[in-house]
């Protein structure tokens, strides 16, 4: 009969054969010029007070550092990987972040999410992102002088299919309005009250109204049944149609609280997401999906400020980006390079303000220099302008003259005033069909901001020069080249935690390690310093 073995759980018991040796320096195996070195290295310098006061002094002692957790979460992303999980498994094997951990234990993956979800928000990674980007200013590296500016949209760790539309919940709540009038009125026919429903306030009478009708239903003794078989009151089914109906109102305002107003739906699963429009449609069929605006500023190829935002459109982010900049770090950018996405009278004037040098490429610009955008004769541009009479001259030769000013407000609060031009006549006009879509009898009409075309004028001189053609070029080098390093090379394509807070910290962390990568790059490449590509690039 053969004997069965069995295995231990400790599995030292058969290393009896190997030879006892001396604890070894693990950095001796670590090339001299390994990036980690350069990391573990410049972020001893940081201040880490903000990070510590997240820590209580009470209770057990974190195992790991704070500041070698960091390390560790840093070097993580600047290699790809960014699952707690595989981060764990890391410390465990990789030889970097066994040297990074300085002879402490490999956390576990909850002590990993636990320090990136809690030790990081409330401002303490952007403090730790701004001290870095100072650090380089220090350096010499960054200059603030060319702000780089593009976004791009990244997915939600949201369900997909878990979307609430501000449209569908004005429309539901707006029929719901119309059931709750009915019973209303029922109601007042039959206990002879006075309720009157108020959409501004839905909730007040319908409560009211629910403690009355409950009241009732003690008075009466009313015993409330339900099942097969069973007749319900009259007062029972208004109990509970008030109920429902109370419920559901309490829905649709929470809905309308979290969409806000500048978005037109979030997701029940992320309420910060929104749905957008991605570029790598899984369904192949221009579905949405949940995901986030996330918006980036760049210069000397190293990524200086990142903004995340739940609107899909560029326009309305410029703004509130460089605000949120300007009152974090030591020093505001001389100049603003953007793409067209980001013209607004807005911004212009915004940018005016700060006295930055703006350079925006025009809506229009590439469409302007096509022959079929010059044969459109209704377009103002291709219409004569006399400064001294302030009128337009259409191709026909009959003036437009101003006829009124009006001022417009957009989403965000701005006010801008537009001027409207008018034709004298569009009678018997032989262009009349190629020049305006106005009805019989009404005539051509334009309307024009002139302080917008005062601002896009500038920004087009500005970015036609020889200055502006190099920095459009370094745009597109920089700008749009650390999204494609970002994506593409880092494989980052959907974030891993829920809500914007965590959702910034996740994306800081990349673009730190993204920044570390960068300076260990232009230093092994003798390209320190270097500001802007000035060769031509194919």
């Amino acid at each position: 009969m053969l004997k069965k073995e069995n295995i231990p759980q400790d599995y030292t018991t058969y290393s009896a054969g190997y030879q006892l040796s001396l604890t070894m320096d693990i950095q001796v195996y670590i090339a001299p010029h390994d990036p980690v070195r350069l990391l573990n290295q410049l972020l001893e310098g940081l201040d880490d007070k903000k990070l510590l006061s997240t820590y209580s002094d009470q209770g057990r002692n974190s195992v790991v550092p704070p500041v070698i957790m960091f390390k560790i979460l840093v070097y993580a992303y600047m290699n790809r990987a960014f699952s707690s999980r595989e981060i764990q498994r890391l410390c465990q094997r990789d030889i970097h972040f066994i040297w990074l951990l300085n002879g402490y234990p490999a956390p576990s993956h909850h002590t990993i999410n636990r320090f990136r979800k809690h030790h990081l928000s409330d401002g303490v990674m952007e403090d730790l992102f701004d001290q870095w980007i100072e650090r380089l200013h220090a350096l010499d590296e960054i200059h603030f002088k060319n702000l780089f500016i593009d976004g791009t949209k990244i997915e939600a760790n949201a369900n997909r299919y878990s979307f609430v539309w501000l449209k569908s919940v004005t429309k539901n709540e707006s029929k719901l309005h119309t059931k709750i009038e009915k019973l209303l009125q029922q109601i007042n026919e039959m206990y002879l009250t006075t309720y009157q429903f108020n959409s501004t306030q839905p909730l007040d009478v319908l409560e009211s109204c629910l403690m009355n009708l409950k009241q009732r239903v003690i008075e009466q003794s009313i015993e409330f049944v339900s099942g097969k078989g069973k007749r319900k009151t009259v007062l029972q089914r208004q109990v509970e149609a008030l109920e429902d109906y109370i419920e559901k109102q309490n829905m649709y305002l929470t809905y309308q609280e979290r969409i806000g107003e500048h978005r037109s739906s979030c997701s029940k699963t992320d309420v910060d997401a929104t749905f957008m429009r991605m570029k790598d449609d899984h369904m192949k069929n221009g579905q949405l999906k949940p995901g986030y605006n996330v918006q980036i500023g760049v210069e000397a190829e190293y990524i200086v400020h990142v903004g995340i935002f739940s609107s899909a459109n560029d326009v309305t982010t410029l703004i509130p980006f460089l605000t949120s900049m300007e009152s974090r770090l030591s020093n505001t950018f001389e100049r603003v390079i953007a793409d067209a996405g980001y013209e607004s009278e807005e911004n212009y004037a915004y940018l005016k303000e700060n006295h930055q040098k703006v350079f925006i490429k025009p809506l229009n610009y590439e469409a302007s220099k096509t022959r079929k955008y010059k044969a459109q004769l209704g377009k103002r541009e291709n219409m004569a302008y006399d400064e001294l009479t302030d009128t337009y001259t259409c191709a026909n030769g009959r003036v437009l003259k101003p006829i009124e000013v009006k001022s417009r407000e957009s989403r965000t609060g701005y006010r801008k005033e537009v001027t409207i031009y008018e034709c004298e006549t569009c009678q018997d006009c032989p262009l009349r069909s190629k020049c305006t879509k106005a009805k019989e009898g009404n005539h051509k009409r334009i309307e024009v901001s002139k302080k917008m075309l005062s601002l896009r004028t500038e920004s087009l001189e500005n970015i036609q020069s020889e200055e502006g053609i190099i920095l459009r070029k370094n745009r597109s080098i920089q700008v749009e080249g650390a999204f494609g390093v970002l994506k593409q090379d880092y494989g980052f394509r959907k974030f891993l935690t829920r809500g914007k807070v965590h959702v910034t910290v996740e994306m800081l962390l990349l673009c730190f390690g993204y920044n570390v990568q960068k300076l260990h790059n232009k230093i092994q490449n003798n390209r320190c310093g270097q500001q802007l590509h000035t060769q031509k690039v194919a």
